[in-house]
């Protein structure tokens, strides 16, 4: 019996100027070798998290997190800028760490996005889904400016 198609909603981590994948000027991301998903240019450092799951990962710079959604079981990862693990967690805080379940829209830390400029680093925020295999396909919205916590992004599950 062929499992039911599920729609996982994916909200902006960060408000924004919403960009296509394929746009972010590093060709892991844009050529998708991680997955799919989207990109925000941040116009403020307040994080939220972008779908409803459990913290599985913090990395120990505080560039990246991953996600796990109980809502057809996708892997979730986030990026904070572009090298940004050079910057060796400096610019980066994060109020969750693994086993924490986290809601979308829910503040979950903070990037000073002065000091990662300052740095000569990129401050885009990406939101990826690392399990493709499992999705059927994905909708996003038009580039735009977008606030954190809006919808911008569905997948919809094998």
């Amino acid at each position: 019996m062929p499992s039911e198609n599920i729609e996982v909603d994916f909200a902006a981590p960060v408000s924004g100027n919403l960009q296509k994948i394929e746009e972010v000027k590093d060709d892991v991301f844009s050529q998708k070798m991680l997955g799919d998903g989207f990109a925000i240019e941040p116009i403020d450092g307040k994080i939220v998290a972008p779908v409803n799951a459990k913290v599985e990962s913090v990395m120990d710079t505080k560039h990246a997190l991953t996600l796990k959604t109980k809502k057809g079981h996708l892997d979730i990862l986030m990026h904070l800028g572009l090298d940004t693990v050079e910057l060796k967690g400096a610019p980066f805080t994060i109020n969750v760490k693994p086993g924490d379940e986290v809601k979308a829209g829910s503040v979950i830390g903070t990037m000073d996005l002065d000091a990662i400029k300052k740095a000569g680093k990129d401050p885009v925020v990406l939101t990826i889904i690392a399990n493709m295999d499992r999705v059927d396909h994905v909708s996003k919205s038009d580039d735009t400016a977008v606030e954190a916590g809006q919808v911008v992004f569905k997948a919809i599950t094998k």
